[in-house]
């Protein structure tokens, strides 16, 4: 049988006419719900630790300075060791103010000696001028040299007074106890006040370990400084900086007298007890401070959370089980979950696993809704099956 060409040519084009059709609707038609699996956003009491850096200071803490002048003669300790109120630290070569102390008292002797002479004589002329015996102006001039040898020994006085301050300052006590530094001066040294300072004495026990807060937590960190219970329930922790636990709890010391206005933040002094002196000042350290507003926090499964830009979102399941990215803002880590500071309301849904392969907008198929969480994605596998 003949056919014709054109024949041909038009079954040729039914045939890729309605091959094409078909390639088209498979195009048009909506891709597959993506499974995943979901919990319930809720509340719940959540313990933990806000962690803070900080350094270790020394609550009390003195440098020694020379008050006088002149070269050191004695060094009574041991450097780092500890000292006690009143020790003998150092002594300045102390013969010269012993003898501007010997002269000032041999001054006033005289004076003294000058007082008397005027008292004699302003005596005698006043008893002649009472007789009309003598000129006033002699009984005049004797009052004014008495009043004249009166203000010498007052002076005189003073000086000692001087004298006696600068040979005292030339044995050096020390102020409180505590440990004391590496001494800067060595025997011989010549010292003289406003040079650099001879040595540091610290207080060690207790010590405090200062850190900076943001200005909305004020009112948190006074409360805790008024609550006497923080050193049972161990509220402040010390965390050393080879990550090991500090065991003695803290309390908070000092809440410092205002906000940095280039920080907004507030310096809180918190004291920790040190009778092993394991804790030196200038340490670096974290200070973590348990959350104890008592409010119901939202807390979420860690595997939910995706990170973006040093961003965190999660996916929640909206309307038409439609999936919605949200932003949200992360609170500390507690084992498996974490808090949810904002970005979630109680009672929302929310995608745990299966997150990777979920876009915004894509149709959800929740294979193991509700409340605690659903299976295992190698779970909904074998349910495929």
């Amino acid at each position: 049988m003949n056919f014709s060409p054109l024949l041909f040519l038009l079954a040729g084009s039914a045939f890729l006419a309605s091959c094409g059709g078909d390639k088209n609707a498979q195009q048009q038609a909506p891709p597959p719900p993506t499974a995943v699996s979901t919990v319930q956003v809720s509340k719940g009491s959540a313990t933990y630790y806000d962690e803070f850096p900080a350094t270790v200071t020394a609550l009390l803490q003195v440098e020694i300075q020379p008050q006088v002048a002149g070269n050191i003669t004695g060094i009574f300790f041991q450097d780092g060791q500890q000292v006690r109120k009143g020790q003998k630290l150092y002594t300045i070569d102390p013969q010269q103010y012993r003898a501007g102390y010997d002269q000032a008292v041999a001054n006033l002797n005289v004076q003294k000696a000058n007082l008397n002479r005027a008292q004699k004589d302003a005596d005698r002329y006043n008893t002649l001028a009472q007789q009309d015996a003598v000129a006033k102006q002699l009984v005049d001039n004797a009052n004014a040299t008495l009043e004249a040898a009166k203000m010498q020994v007052e002076a005189a006085q003073a000086s000692i007074q001087q004298v006696a301050t600068n040979l005292k300052y030339t044995t050096i006590y020390a102020p409180l106890d505590g440990t004391i530094g590496i001494s800067q001066v060595r025997l011989g040294a010549a010292v003289a006040p406003g040079s650099v300072p001879m040595n540091t004495i610290s207080s060690d026990d207790p010590i405090s370990a200062d850190i900076q807060v943001d200005e909305s937590q004020i009112a948190r960190f006074l409360a805790l400084q008024n609550n006497k219970s923080v050193t049972r329930d161990s509220t402040f922790i010390l965390m050393l900086p080879d990550g090991s636990k500090y065991p003695y709890p803290g309390a908070v010391r000092i809440v410092d007298r205002a906000v940095d206005p280039q920080t907004g933040t507030l310096r809180i002094r918190i004291a920790f007890p040190n009778p092993k002196k394991q804790l030196k000042a200038g340490l670096a350290a974290n200070v973590r401070v348990k959350n104890t507003t008592g409010q119901p926090q939202i807390l979420i499964p860690y595997q939910a959370v995706t990170e973006q830009m040093s961003e965190y979102f999660v996916w929640a399941v909206g309307d038409s089980s439609k999936a919605t990215q949200k932003k949200v803002v992360l609170g500390p880590r507690i084992n498996d979950k974490v808090v949810v500071k904002s970005g979630l309301n109680e009672g929302e849904t929310i995608v745990t696993e299966g997150t990777q392969k979920v876009r915004e907008g894509a149709k959800l198929n929740v294979t193991s809704p509700g409340e605690g969480g659903g299976k295992s994605d190698s779970t909904n596998r074998q349910n495929a099956k």
